[in-house]
């Protein structure tokens, strides 16, 4: 999202933070959400009537009011026709929008229960294992319908995550809107971290980190960034020693395969 788009979404998510009180309102007005981006992405023409520029704010706040009255909560209709009278650059847009809120307010739901940690943790390792598993990830973007899209998760999640991880994972995967799960699933872990305005580390290293390590790596990195940080920590056997941790688009190398590889490199030089 650029220019007006981005300041409309920005104050949309200041409302819902300020608006909603509790976990259980919370997960309500996320699912919900994801009913209306449903609605939006289904009916293109009352996409494109509410994201028209050139339509009052309050007449398109109304039509939505409408549409919705009485299938869902008073918060996510309010919601709803806020997102419908601002201003947005294209009719995707508000699409968008809607679903990053409803993502939002799953991720809200999780800071109420406090378990956002695992709510970030389990969206790292469900990824990891659709990007290893290529049946899975098959049927998951296949054909299949979503009430078996839903099946489907529910047989491999429900005793392994937690009830906002469920959720928020089924909503993304059984309507991925034309990503790809890894795609859908990076945003919802982003949005997760901007929560807390942390960023996430990706650490890949041998054996797995003691608790005393990983406080000071995290304690190292949000002197080095200004923020907090979330690790996400990889067993990676090709890391013979050391770590490596990418931070975005940094990487910051430290193992002893990077370093016998740079050698290698001089070495052929």
């Amino acid at each position: 999202m650029r220019g007006a788009s981005r300041a409309s979404y920005a104050e949309l998510r200041d409302r819902l933070a300020a608006t909603i009180p509790g976990a259980p309102i919370a997960a309500q007005v996320g699912d919900e959400l994801f009913a209306v981006t449903r609605l939006l992405d289904s009916e293109h023409g009352l996409r494109r009537a509410l994201a028209d520029g050139s339509k009052p704010g309050p007449e398109k706040a109304a039509l939505i009011t409408r549409l919705l009255r009485g299938r869902v909560s008073q918060a996510t209709s309010d919601l709803a026709a806020e997102a419908a009278a601002a201003r947005w650059a294209t009719s995707g847009d508000l699409a968008d929008a809607v679903e990053q809120l409803a993502i939002e307010s799953l991720t809200l739901a999780a800071q109420y229960d406090g378990t956002l940690d695992d709510l970030e943790d389990d969206l790292f390792r469900f990824a990891r294992v659709v990007s290893g598993q290529p049946q899975l990830r098959s049927a998951l973007v296949g054909p299949a319908d979503e009430p078996a899209k839903q099946g489907l998760l529910q047989d491999l999640l429900a005793t392994k995550v937690g009830a906002p991880s469920l959720s928020l994972i089924t909503q993304v995967l059984t309507h991925p809107r034309g990503r790809s799960p890894q795609v859908v699933l990076d945003l919802c872990a982003s949005i997760a971290a901007h929560r807390r305005e942390q960023l996430i580390a990706v650490v890949r290293a041998a054996t797995e980190l003691t608790p005393a390590q990983r406080q000071r790596l995290a304690t190292a990195l949000t002197n080095a960034y200004g923020r907090g940080i979330h690790l996400n920590v990889v067993l990676d056997p090709g890391v013979i020693g050391g770590m490596s941790v990418q931070v975005g688009d940094e990487l910051i190398d430290g193992t002893a395969a990077s370093r016998l590889a740079e050698v290698r490199r001089r070495l052929a030089g």
